[in-house]
């Protein structure tokens, strides 16, 4: 899980004039960084959410949506709240900077600039971000198969929830178990078991072509996979393919009494967030249940339901 250079190093720059945003593209493209520009807050918040910058250069006076509102809009929204906003301004009152730091600008620089200082701002903010992300990853990835942790999960989850509420679209969760891998543990060492759960942990990773998709080490030998926008259909056709991957990593176990091979067991739930008043949790417990029953059947296969 690295971190995304190529946003880490792209600056927005949002002011109406057209100089200003001349004179910043042709500043900060000579420091190494790759410039995004838009005339208005409206085409602002547009490339923030597609592009994903690692800091914003906002002007506050601009017609139709001034800064102070591109900034609130920004922060009310998960996918953008975190980018640190630079005001830019020919605004003189320390009145109008409080209200930008108080409404989470990093800074507030004043028209006109100063480049040396407008570069040397920005470099302390990109630095600053860059290192806040490097620390959000390694909080958020477990140590041993190096994909994204319970904690991940968890508030993964429930921003895809929220979201597909909004949208009444489709979330499905994957819950997986590898079979009988305590007695794996046990003949071949836990050494063993780890290097088993790392194989296993990469094959799931590379089976799921989706960015939007979520694999995490839910716990012990088992891995969550959240599936936004995905149907029932979609989800078994996932969840089939999984098992059928990791039987093809042909992991030798010849003890297990399912296969002479590492197999996994699936359980499958998908819920129209829309249609009913359910939780996160509900959806985690439905998965769980056909986890069980999957364990239940004989393993090395899935079972499923909507809710």
């Amino acid at each position: 899980m690295s971190v995304n250079l190529s946003s880490a190093s792209t600056i927005l720059c949002i002011d109406d004039d057209s100089d200003i945003l001349k004179l910043l593209g042709k500043l900060l493209s000579g420091a190494g960084y790759t410039i995004i520009s838009a005339v208005d807050g409206k085409q602002g918040l547009i490339e923030a959410r597609s592009r994903k910058p690692g800091l914003i250069l906002l002007d506050i006076t601009m017609p139709r949506m001034d800064g102070y509102e591109v900034c609130r809009r920004l922060k009310d929204e998960d996918a953008t709240k975190d980018i640190p906003i630079i005001f830019i301004t020919a605004k003189n009152e320390d009145e109008d900077e409080a209200k930008g730091l108080k409404m989470g600008a990093v800074d507030y620089i004043r028209k006109p600039f100063y480049p040396p200082i407008v570069k040397s701002r920005i470099r302390t903010q990109m630095d600053l971000k860059l290192k806040t992300d490097m620390l959000e990853r390694l909080v958020a990835i477990d140590g041993l198969t190096n994909i994204y942790n319970r904690r991940k999960f968890d508030e993964t989850l429930e921003l895809e929830w929220k979201r597909a509420v909004r949208s009444k679209r489709p979330l499905s969760l994957i819950m997986s178990d590898v079979d009988h891998f305590k007695g794996y543990n046990d003949h071949y060492g836990h050494a063993a078991g780890d290097d088993c759960l790392r194989r296993v942990s990469r094959g799931l990773k590379d089976m799921l072509q989706r960015p939007a998709d979520l694999l995490a080490r839910y716990g012990g030998e088992e891995f969550a996979v959240i599936l936004p926008e995905t149907d029932y259909n979609g989800a078994i056709y996932i969840a089939a393919t999984l098992i059928n991957g990791i039987g093809e990593l042909n992991i030798s176990y010849p003890h297990s009494p399912v296969a002479g091979y590492v197999t996994i067991s699936i359980g499958v739930a998908t819920a129209i967030t829309g249609n009913n008043g359910g939780t996160p949790l509900q959806l985690i417990e439905a998965a769980d249940s056909m986890l069980y029953a999957a364990k239940e059947n004989g393993r090395n296969q899935f079972q499923g339901k909507k809710i």
